[in-house]
């Protein structure tokens, strides 16, 4: 059985392309890429076997290694899959916002929105338990890597130290009780990203993950971690750099201190 804890809050540019039209469903998929090629047909594929009636949407910044083309071709052969072409990389957080705005404004009216990456490092087999959350009394579930019954796999003692670590950081800094605040795996209710300013989020980088769930613990929501194991990439290249760290890093204590 999965284990959950509950924590309970205390208190861009537009798209520039659509792919295709689709059948109705209650659940779309983000993916956000950035030379994600020899990765992207083999996570679609993966995420229709795990959920054959959730919708996928790709969100490429303009991949000089042909992401966004291979994902035409695959909007063209797959009803359920779409694309979102970005103009150039402006970093995650900024991928993620263009892909609300997009998924809010489609007349499909999604009821769940679930983002994740690229790499593996994200198993559609927990697809279903995220959604599941937010069905049963959650706005946002989060794949949690740190809470009882997550784990990761093939990770360094020291890379396990720092995501510890900054995750506990961060946590301690904000006064809120996720363990996982970086965590990319995350499942939100419609609602919260209505309700939340989505045109006051700074983050571009992984800090966007943490600014995210604090802003809507701030606001009221309420938010599962969901146990996931959370593998290390098998290919590709990480889109981490110490930039991004120290974003992070920084990020808390302006989230802290400015009001929201």
């Amino acid at each position: 059985m999965l284990m959950h804890i509950h924590v309970i809050a205390h208190n861009l540019p537009a798209p520039t392309s659509r792919c295709t039209t689709r059948p109705v469903t209650d659940s779309v998929v983000l993916l956000p890429t950035y030379n994600e090629r020899e990765n992207l047909e083999a996570i679609v594929a993966a995420i229709m076997g795990a959920q054959p009636d959730f919708d996928i949407l790709v969100i490429d910044d303009n991949s000089p290694d042909g992401t966004g083309q291979l994902a035409d071709e695959l909007a063209s052969a797959h009803p359920q899959v779409s694309c979102l072409h970005r103009r150039g990389k402006e970093g995650l957080g900024r991928a993620y916002l263009a892909a609300y705005r997009h998924v809010l404004d489609s007349p499909k009216n999604y009821g769940f929105v679930i983002q994740m990456d690229a790499d593996f490092s994200h198993p559609p087999r927990f697809l279903g338990d995220l959604v599941d959350a937010c069905k049963t009394g959650s706005d946002v579930a989060i794949g949690s890597r740190w809470v009882p019954g997550g784990s990761v796999e093939n990770w360094s003692p020291l890379r396990i130290a720092v995501s510890r670590g900054g995750s506990l950081y961060a946590r301690t800094v904000l006064g809120i009780g996720v363990r996982d605040l970086t965590a990319g795996f995350v499942c939100y209710r419609r609602h919260v990203l209505e309700t939340l300013a989505l045109d006051r989020v700074a983050a571009t980088g992984y800090g966007f993950q943490i600014e995210m769930k604090y802003r809507a613990s701030r606001r009221g929501f309420r938010l599962r971690e969901v146990p996931i194991v959370f593998p290390d990439r098998t290919r590709g290249q990480s889109k981490m750099s110490p930039a991004i760290m120290l974003e992070a890093l920084t990020l808390v204590w302006k989230l802290r201190l400015r009001p929201l």
